[in-house]
């Protein structure tokens, strides 16, 4: 049974890792007609078509999301995914043919592994066209390869990070997660359980040090027909389940993202959706952490 992401009809992940580098890029590839937002809470992010998923823009469907490693380098490979989709005849139509949209967001990576290689264009694309609805594959892979996690006590204290995906089924209607954590702080279940080694977390800014460099990335999709306005609601939701789950989250180190897509045609209430993108978003990051050994 499927109980990841692309169990949402029509969402595709395909990933492109390098083991040996520790980075990695994730694509997510949308089904037709779609709606999508994002928001931002990290004070680093690194994006792109960041400001086309914000309410009152005129393009509010996208063919893809990439999630990638490499820091704002890995932005490049938004440019691979971009290019494959023109070949296969996708993107937002104009007068002089279709235009693919691609939000892409990055991850800090570069403290893992070589950090002279970075996800580029050719990655983007082997990632999108290694795409499928098969339940999605966690742990060190994709975007997740060089993740790490507690960076607040530093790189010698911090534990691996990684990419997980989990499903939430409520009254006929479906909420798929994807996370790539890569977080400042310890990550805790929903319920309040430990996975990085101790409840402890840090006090004030001050005692925290020289942290690294992170971010913790989330996708929340649903089959369930929503407007922009009301589907921002997932993305908000979203950002609480990693302040539950990441202690602390949303820092100056960060660039915590949470998008947010509509991709099916099922009624439901927008605030009973957006209580299950909650808890798809915290099974998603648990399962990152769950998934990832060093």
């Amino acid at each position: 049974m499927n109980e990841t992401l692309t169990a949402i009809e029509g969402v595709r992940v395909g990933h492109w890792t390098n083991a040996e580098a520790a980075t990695g890029c994730t694509v997510v590839v949308l089904p037709e007609p779609n709606c999508i937002t994002a928001e931002f809470r990290g004070a680093a992010p690194g994006t792109r078509e960041a400001a086309l998923l914000q309410p009152g823009m005129a393009v509010e469907q996208a063919q893809a999301v990439v999630l990638t490693g490499g820091s704002a380098f890995g932005l490049a490979a938004a440019d691979g995914v971009v290019r494959a989709l023109e070949a296969d005849g996708r993107g937002h139509p104009t007068l002089m043919g279709p235009v693919p949209i691609v939000p892409a967001a990055v991850v800090y990576d570069l403290h893992t592994g070589d950090p002279s290689v970075r996800p580029g264009a050719p990655e983007g694309e082997a990632a999108y066209r290694a795409a499928t609805a098969e339940p999605v594959p966690m742990g060190r892979v994709g975007a997740g390869a060089g993740t790490r996690v507690a960076g607040w006590r530093g790189f010698e204290a911090s534990r691996p990070g990684g990419l997980g995906s989990a499903l939430v089924s409520g009254d006929g209607f479906r909420v798929g997660a994807l996370a790539v954590v890569n977080s400042v702080g310890d990550v805790f279940t929903l319920d309040g359980e430990p996975l990085t080694g101790g409840s402890a977390v840090p006090g004030p800014p001050a005692a925290v040090g020289s942290p690294l460099e992170q971010t913790t990335l989330v996708l929340v999709a649903t089959d369930v027909a929503l407007p922009r306005h009301r589907l921002r609601r997932l993305a908000v939701r979203g950002h609480d389940a990693i302040a539950v789950c990441v202690r602390p989250a949303h820092t100056s180190h960060d660039g915590d993202a949470v998008f947010a897509v509509s991709c099916g045609s099922v009624e439901a209430d927008a605030d009973v959706v957006a209580e299950a993108a909650w808890e798809a978003t915290g099974r998603a990051i648990e399962a990152a952490i769950r998934s990832s050994v060093e």
